[in-house]
């Protein structure tokens, strides 16, 4: 049988030491927990992390969709744009999405939402690849559609000579509209696209 007399000063102190260790750290915890528990939930940053673009800084025309009184507006931004066609229209229309993912966007988007790809198909398409956290997530309307897309079309035309057909995917596949009303099924003439939007904004004069 250990007496308590025959265990070495030098073990019982290094056991107090440990012992003492474990609560500070178990107080610390607690403190940590507490703090956290007081602090405000964090805003929910909805867009989409992508790498720098690489690029000298240009002016564009954004065609920006405002839900009341329902036209769109042009809105100049500079922005780092790529020297190659295809990834400056892909640069163009993912600042357009950045606009509506804003927390006072004048056109929500739902989180997420982006634009995944442009592809340039000689001489005068464009194919606008979406994800489907748009489309799936998109507010089911007539009018908020009509925008969505109006302002696709017509913010990449816009800003990219020579595309007269645009053509939208989702996740890479066919789909027949984008929330139930705005039609995906085909090919969206540019010049229809523009007279539309005329008549929307002669409309609110």
């Amino acid at each position: 049988m250990i007496r308590p007399g025959m265990i070495p000063r030098h073990l019982v102190i290094g056991v107090g030491a440990m012992v003492l260790v474990v609560l500070l750290m178990g107080i610390y915890v607690w403190h940590m927990r507490g703090r956290a528990s007081e602090l405000p939930a964090a805003q929910t940053d909805t867009r989409p992390v992508t790498a720098p673009v690489a690029g000298p800084t240009e002016q564009i025309t954004l065609y920006v969709a405002h839900d009341n009184p329902g036209i769109l507006r042009p809105q100049s931004a500079r922005i780092p744009l790529p020297s190659g066609r295809q990834q400056r229209a892909e640069e163009l229309l993912r600042a357009l999405v950045n606009v509506y993912l804003d927390s006072a966007s004048p056109h929500p988007l739902p989180r997420g939402a982006e634009v995944r790809n442009v592809y340039l198909v000689p001489p005068d398409l464009a194919v606008i690849d979406t994800n489907s956290a748009l489309a799936d997530g998109h507010r089911s309307g007539i009018l908020e559609e009509e925008l969505t897309v109006a302002s696709l079309v017509e913010t990449l035309a816009a800003n990219t000579p020579g595309i007269t057909r645009i053509r939208i995917l989702v996740d890479g596949k066919e789909r027949d509209s984008l929330a139930g009303h705005a039609d995906l099924s085909g090919f969206y003439d540019v010049a229809a696209v523009t007279k539309l939007i005329e008549q929307m904004q002669s409309g609110q004069q």
